[in-house]
């Protein structure tokens, strides 16, 4: 029985699902996909960047109608493109999800980046001026503003975002009227966010672990971008407790985020590895092993720097040097 925590709304958040991101390739993905509603996933997360929404609704649709799965037993999260923060492109790309994902509604929607780009003008394919997005510093408000309206009509059951500041989280939920309910970002043990979980527990707000095991495959998103090295999954500490437990070090990983009431989301496309991810509410590690794992690593390091938005204003990312960073245009 998979685990959940509760949005500020009353609505179940389960603390385990799948991430999508990079999963492209249609014949592959939908056989994963499959596998993983199969094997008990109900939360899917993925993004209109993913390039993978009209797949997802696909499946989704054949399990429905077959009546494999109930709607309700499903939690779709998707996100706002960096390129439809304008108020005027926001229920537009909206209702361009609903109609890929072939849903009503979708459980929890989250603008996807603080830092927000033009796009052109037949496409959300971002305009690039000097090798560089154009930047788009429509405030976060403004934004928010029309996600509450969908919010109000029933399209978006619940609204939060992705990769905030904890200066920027606190400032658009003093102002918005429906308040955030969920933060994404990346987080594992080389990158605890334990500055963003106080916050989140302050504000009652969930929060959602992308890349909890450092996400191994981030590198062929963008062969030339700059990616620090470190793999969660190769510390001693986890492979010490994986033989401990008789799990796997992914497993150690992901039952140590859920323990602490993090959603995560592990990408994967084989169907053996998405099965043994999901099999970690069997056991709990003890408390004296949590500590170790949380306060036993050495290496505090993001693994994601989002370069490509580092000349935004709104780069979220304040203990970055961005003058260091490799100014790239992300291959999406």
């Amino acid at each position: 029985m998979i685990e959940t925590t509760t949005l500020n709304t009353g609505a179940k958040l389960p603390l385990f699902g799948l991430g999508t991101w990079q999963s492209k390739d249609e014949a592959e993905f939908k056989l994963s996909l499959r596998a993983a509603l199969d094997a008990g996933y109900r939360l899917i997360d993925t993004a209109f960047v993913y390039q993978n929404e009209a797949f997802i609704g696909e499946i989704l649709e054949e399990y429905i109608q077959s009546g494999k799965i109930k709607r309700e037993e499903l939690f779709i999260t998707t996100k706002l493109p960096f390129t439809a923060h304008s108020p005027l492109d926001v229920a537009k790309c909206v209702e361009l999800q609903l109609k890929m994902l072939r849903l009503d509604y979708v459980d929890l929607y989250l603008i996807h980046s603080p830092t927000g780009f033009k796009h052109q003008p037949d496409s959300y394919w971002p305009i690039i001026e000097d090798g560089l997005f154009a930047n788009d510093t429509t405030p976060h408000i403004e934004t928010w503003r029309e996600l509450e309206k969908l919010y109000h009509s029933g399209k978006l059951r619940a609204l939060g975002v992705s990769n905030f500041s904890a200066k920027q989280l606190q400032a658009l939920y003093d102002a918005a009227e429906v308040k955030p309910t969920n933060l994404q970002v990346e987080l594992h043990i080389y990158w605890p966010q334990e500055e963003l979980r106080t916050l989140c527990n302050k504000l009652n707000m969930t929060l959602t672990a992308y890349a909890p095991l450092g996400s191994p495959g981030r590198k062929s998103s963008r062969p030339d971008g700059d990616w620090p090295e470190g793999d969660p999954l190769l510390e001693p500490i986890v492979t010490k407790l994986a033989e401990k437990y008789h799990k796997s070090a992914a497993q150690i990983l992901l039952r140590h985020a859920t323990q602490k009431g993090i959603s995560v989301i592990p990408k994967s496309t084989n169907p053996k590895r998405i099965v043994e991810n999901i099999s970690i509410f069997d056991f709990k590690l003890s408390p004296e092993d949590m500590e170790e794992l949380s306060g036993g690593i050495k290496n505090h390091i993001r693994l994601f720097l989002h370069e490509y938005s580092a000349h935004h204003p709104f780069y979220p990312l304040d203990d970055v040097d961005t003058s260091k960073l490799e100014k790239v245009v992300l291959h999406i």
